[in-house]
């Protein structure tokens, strides 16, 4: 008995967010200090608060698009990889 239903879309998110979270230690190993910038939001923040910042952004879009619109969830994939590039770059 399984207490999670694992399958290759769930192994694929958690496998995404731990190699952002690896490729953000090795950015600190060699460029530390976090990038630190004051963004449109006016917040200073660094490159973990702007992916937390993304990943947030993102579960925010699909469950409003899941509870708005429903499947299929393309769009909201989109949306969200966009929302994590504006996050990145302008945030």
């Amino acid at each position: 008995m399984s207490w999670m239903a694992w399958t290759w879309p769930t192994a694929l998110i958690f496998i995404g967010i731990f190699s952002a979270m690896g490729i953000l230690v090795a950015m600190e190993i060699k460029f530390p200090g976090g990038a630190e910038r004051i963004g449109v939001l006016g917040l200073e923040t660094t490159r973990g608060d702007r992916l937390f910042i993304s990943l947030l952004g993102t579960v925010y879009i699909f469950l409003a698009w899941l509870g708005l619109v429903g499947m299929p969830l393309w769009w909201p994939l989109g949306l969200a990889i966009a929302w994590a590039v504006f996050c990145f770059w302008k945030v």
